[in-house]
């Protein structure tokens, strides 16, 4: 049976229950009704919820099931795929709301009930978060334990020659592979620090004059413009780096006697700034927002202008949000690859020259997981070693925004 006509039918039966629910409530007893045990609409859900409930279960199961190899040919598979498990499904959800439906009385105590079944939701969905968070990071790690096996931890962190090729075969000519990762660190950090300079002036100053400057009707048009930035296709980005202000910046730099390259860390980094403004300039417009009005009236009070209210009394009250919003920014610049890709290339260039191409860890990741390789080949599995420092580099920045703002906070609660 297809799934479609299944979820379309247990939504009929889940509906009917929900009115039939609803219409039994309300021959109880005013006072019952509506003070002791809930008022009909919540009569209603607690049928739909336990219509929803022996479904769901029984889908859980289903999927544990289908893992599982019991069935070479897959005959008995189908069979239940078309039969046994519709069935099941119907039976199961016909059981709950016969039985919610049963336990509907005056005596009941419907808002508690509805009330633990949320928070069993929010628990089960705060539980695959936190389980969903750790698989991801074991993967990486049982992986990048295999490619320590087969390069030394010096040559990873220390070593400055990246050539990840080697053979596939034993009887192919190729390279033995240089792990070197410090040049995709070094221009990772380099196209990071260039959007950084692009990004925090001007994102900061908008999310400043539009909470302190700007009219009503000035910030309702503009703020929504600017936060379309943040909606853009990161690969649209990457066409705009690479067609256009990669050229410009080649044909700035040979009109003044400069070797730029089209594809520089510089076009990256100015176009990846240009990316990450509307993260900063809205999380920061929100965090200024959030400064109380007390302290903006007692400043006034105290004969002090807007600008000397803004830099003396808005921006330390609100330096631990700004702060945030800045790592975060740098966490969403460290981890963009398109860009990269079009903009700076795949050059493992050691060099602080941001008229240079460089490339980046996520660059490296895309470039090592793609074409024919062994998947236990130390070219594949460094794609893994990349992955869980940059996912451990994050994990710092992350944990430093939140104990500057845990430490700064206090100063203006």
């Amino acid at each position: 049976m297809s799934i479609l006509p299944l979820i379309i039918l247990l939504l009929a039966m889940c509906a009917t229950g929900y009115w039939y629910g609803s219409k039994k409530a309300l021959s109880a007893p005013l006072p019952v009704r509506y003070l002791s045990s809930g008022n009909p609409h919540q009569f209603g859900l607690f049928v739909v919820v336990w219509g929803v409930l022996p479904p769901a279960m029984l889908f859980i199961l289903w999927l544990v099931f289908s893992f599982l190899p019991i069935d070479a040919d897959g005959s008995i598979a189908q069979q239940i795929d078309k039969v046994v498990f519709p069935a099941l499904i119907m039976l199961g959800a016909a059981a709950g709301l016969y039985m919610a439906i049963r336990e509907i009385n005056p005596k009941l105590r419907v808002r508690k009930s509805l009330e633990r079944c949320v928070y069993a939701a929010l628990l089960l969905a705060s539980t695959l978060s936190v389980f969903t968070t750790v698989g991801i990071v074991l993967s990486l790690l049982f992986e990048t334990i295999q490619f320590f096996e087969k390069v030394p931890y010096s040559e990873f962190f220390l070593a400055l020659d990246w050539s990840p090729q080697t053979a596939m075969r034993a009887d192919q000519v190729g390279s033995s592979g240089s792990f070197g990762a410090v040049p995709l660190f070094t221009g990772t950090m380099l196209i990071t620090f260039i959007a950084m300079i692009v990004a925090v002036p001007l994102g900061l100053m908008s999310a400043i004059y539009m909470t302190e400057y700007a009219s009503r009707r000035f910030r309702a048009t503009v703020k929504p413009i600017l936060e379309i930035l943040a909606g853009i296709p990161t690969v649209v980005y990457g066409f705009f780096a690479a067609l256009t202000v990669g050229v410009f910046f080649r044909d700035v730099g040979t009109a003044i006697g400069l070797d730029v390259v089209t594809e520089s860390a510089l076009a990256a980094g100015v176009v990846m700034g240009m990316m990450i403004i509307p993260f900063i300039s809205s999380l920061s417009d929100d965090v200024i927002m959030a400064v109380p009005q007390n302290l903006r009236d007692a400043s006034y009070g105290l004969g002090a202008t807007k600008s000397e209210t803004v830099l003396k009394v808005i921006i330390p009250a609100a330096l631990p949000g700004i702060v945030g919003a800045i790592l975060l920014a740098m966490s969403r610049a460290i981890g963009e690859t398109m860009i990269v890709v079009m903009a700076a290339g795949f050059a493992a260039n050691l060099t602080a020259n941001p008229l240079e191409a460089v490339t980046t860890v996520t660059v490296q990741i895309v470039g090592l997981l793609v074409g024919d390789q062994e998947f236990d080949s130390a070219k594949t599995l460094a794609a893994f070693a990349l992955a869980l420092t940059l996912f451990v580099i994050t994990l710092c920045l992350n944990v430093i925004a939140l104990l500057v703002v845990r430490k700064y906070r206090e100063k203006y609660d």
